[in-house]
């Protein structure tokens, strides 16, 4: 009987401290969520964490047109974003034109692509350009 209340007891100890914890663990913040837009609609802070505009993707399908996600709109192409039409969607960007003239859109804007120049590489006496490709050993 006296293991019987021990066995009760430990258990009674253990719903009693979920139950005085839960609310603690309640209240903690998410660390994982964003920040809350604190000020009025339209002012800096609100737009703080608005979604970049923008090409946000290129979708390529197989015997289909291309399209493009701008703005977060799916936009085909020839179709229209405010007063532009997509007229070229190309393998990292797009072509919208408009009132304004041509505008090109990247979809990384700050990064170009460079050519790297091969190297020479002198292996047993001879001058021999580097590639990146494997070379099978015969």
């Amino acid at each position: 009987m006296a293991g019987y209340l021990k066995y009760l007891r430990g258990i009674f100890l253990g719903l009693l401290l979920g139950a005085m914890v839960a609310p603690a663990l309640a209240q903690m913040s998410d660390p994982t969520r964003p920040a809350l837009n604190e000020g009025a609609p339209g002012t800096a802070s609100a737009n703080a964490f608005a979604p970049a505009a923008g090409l946000q993707t290129i979708i390529r399908r197989k015997g289909g047109e291309p399209a493009a996600i701008i703005n977060g709109e799916y936009v085909e192409l020839g179709g229209r974003v405010g007063e532009s039409r997509l007229t070229a969607i190309g393998e990292a960007s797009v072509v919208l034109s408009g009132p304004g003239g041509k505008e090109t859109l990247a979809l990384t804007p700050g990064i170009e692509k460079k050519q790297i120049k091969p190297t020479m590489v002198k292996h047993s006496g001879k001058a021999i350009k580097k590639s990146r490709a494997a070379t099978r050993k015969e």
